[in-house]
């Protein structure tokens, strides 16, 4: 599976940073390797430069092969949180998403 990372102009993907986020994707996600083509993450600071509550928002959308993209959101007080939070949703659409496509 292809995991893309992109950000707004307010975050600065590092090399480190973009490894963190493509173990959390792996980790998380593994499971559905199969039926995955990529996932695409985009990471963002609402508040840009000033803190606040919930203001960093981590969205990934997965690609499944023969099927429409699911997307989960999750907003967060650090990026980890918010990228880890939006992999535990995705996680659970996934898994929802195939279910009921086997069933059909």
């Amino acid at each position: 599976m292809q995991v893309l990372v992109n950000s707004n102009h307010s975050i600065s993907v590092t090399a480190d940073l973009e490894e963190r986020v493509k173990a959390t994707v792996e980790t998380e996600l593994e499971r559905f390797d199969d039926h995955l083509t990529r996932i695409e993450v985009h990471l963002n600071d609402e508040n840009s430069n000033k803190s606040g509550p919930h203001d960093k928002r981590c969205q990934m959308e997965a690609r499944v092969k023969g099927h429409e993209p699911l997307s989960a959101t999750h907003k967060a007080e650090t990026l980890e949180l918010a990228i880890n939070g939006a992999a535990e949703k995705l996680n659970h659409a996934l898994s929802h998403a195939l279910d009921k496509f086997n069933r059909h």
